[in-house]
């Protein structure tokens, strides 16, 4: 038996110099950060917003039939010019003109497709940026690169690097939660994944079809033993695990499982309450309306009112933006999600929250201006458009541009990574300095690239 277990119990116990005491003690708060890796961390920058909602358009929303009117698209409607024989990856014909009415709004006379008349009446608080870019033009590729930065599942998704570097304000819910009813595509859980990422940076996925505050996460409560009882299981089996923990140094996947149990135990009272919706009054469910979409729309408010960090809403199971045969559709699609997300800008604004949370509007690439069939859009990684609110973006204006007839993004061109860099950076992080070595290398969410779009910064 040795009277010093291990070297870190050595410095805490056995030093009485200054200097060994100061490292016992900044030994004794590593351990501390580890035992509570989803502690509130101070940004190394100012930050402009503490939260964020992600609101996945999943499919592929078309950007000229949406957020960017082309006058062209009528003028050359059925022909093709050279300027739109751009390569695409199924067969498209010749330029079709959107079935929708554009139209200026608010004081800025930010353009909106008809298709959305509520989003419409808060265009002062929307920076749309039309000239995004991706690298494939493929829906799980895609949908990667717009969470993960990467076209394959092998990287953390944004949401789990923002509560790496920031933790979470709130010890009693997951800092990253995901509402999918389903799974948004093929790739599924990987869009919310921590990949190399210590477990506990994992996003926590709900589904939100029909939310029950009961059983929205299951297996969270037990109904066998008393909260008392419960909590001396929990401690007596995090004792267990810690001395087998200690044998084990450096197990993430163990570590991850141990902080997970313990979270689990802290949700069984806050967590119910959270996604308890019948706690709003009738105004306020009245105004986000019915449907998976607008019960997600306020639940992301609840849940950053609450201190989680990162809020992603999927805008439902499938890829159902995906109108390849008839973009008429669109405006169906786009009825399920304006009403909701105007409410949740407007809730938001009204209760002071939309300054420090950030809210961003997309999906992971946009449609071609040249039609699939007679009436359908094809997948288009050349331009598209997304849009932020809310965290220190500035509103009612847009950033870049793509050509005339809406294919490629040609102004003040912006990257995924550009996107990324952007958000964290709205977040209080420098993305060149979030970092987490593994595999003999420093990763980062940006990769080696991205790009800060200050002027669109407040």
């Amino acid at each position: 038996m040795t009277l010093f277990p291990s070297r870190r119990q050595l410095l805490q116990t056995a030093g009485t110099g200054l200097g060994t005491l100061g490292l016992a003690a900044l030994l004794s708060d590593e351990t501390a950060r580890a035992a509570a890796p989803l502690a509130p961390k101070v940004p190394l920058l100012q930050p402009r917003a503490k939260h964020i909602i992600h609101l996945f358009m999943n499919g592929g929303p078309s950007q000229v039939d949406t957020f960017d009117p082309k006058p062209a698209l009528i003028k050359y409607h059925g022909q093709k010019p050279p300027a739109a024989d751009l390569k695409t990856e199924r067969r498209t014909s010749n330029l079709m003109m959107s079935p929708f009415v554009f139209a200026k709004c608010g004081q800025s006379g930010l353009e909106v497709s008809d298709i959305f008349p509520q989003v419409s009446k808060c265009a002062d608080d929307l920076c749309v940026i039309r000239s995004m870019f991706t690298d494939i033009p493929n829906h799980e590729p895609g949908m990667l690169m717009m969470t993960c930065g990467n076209n394959q599942p092998i990287r953390p998704s944004m949401g789990s690097w923002l509560l790496y570097g920031l933790g979470s304000e709130n010890q009693n819910l997951p800092g990253f939660i995901t509402l999918c009813p389903g799974r948004p595509g093929v790739v599924g859980p990987h869009l919310w994944s921590n990949s190399f990422l210590p477990g506990i940076f994992q996003g926590c996925h709900v589904n939100n079809k029909g939310i029950d505050p009961r059983n929205v996460i299951a297996h969270i409560n037990n109904p066998l033993l008393t909260s008392s009882a419960h909590r001396e299981q929990v401690d007596l089996m995090r004792q267990i695990n810690e001395e087998h923990l200690a044998q084990r140094p450096r197990d993430a996947a163990l570590e991850g499982r141990i902080q997970s149990l313990e979270m689990a135990f802290r949700m069984q009272v806050e967590a119910q309450e959270a996604f308890d919706l019948n706690r709003e009054t009738k105004p306020t469910r009245a105004m986000y309306g019915n449907g998976d979409f607008a019960d997600g729309c306020l639940l992301a408010r609840r849940l950053v009112e609450r201190g989680v960090r990162v809020v992603q809403l999927y805008f439902g199971a499938g890829e159902n933006w995906d109108d390849h045969d008839n973009i008429q559709r669109h405006r169906e699609r786009a009825s399920r999600v304006d009403r909701p997300i105007a409410a949740l800008l407007t809730d938001l604004k009204n209760r002071g929250m939309l300054d420090d949370t950030l809210i961003l509007w997309g999906g992971e690439f946009g449609r071609t201006p040249t039609s699939e069939g007679n009436t359908g859009r094809d997948h288009n990684h050349y331009g598209f458009s997304v849009w932020m609110a809310g965290g220190g973006v500035k509103g009612g204006m847009t950033y870049g541009a793509t050509d005339e007839f809406g294919f490629a993004a040609v102004e003040n061109r912006v990257h995924v990574h550009d996107l990324h860099a952007t958000i964290l950076h709205l977040m209080g992080i420098d993305h060149e300095k979030l970092t987490y070595r593994y595999s003999g290398r420093d990763f980062r969410l940006t990769d080696v690239e991205g790009r800060v779009l200050e002027s669109i910064i407040r």
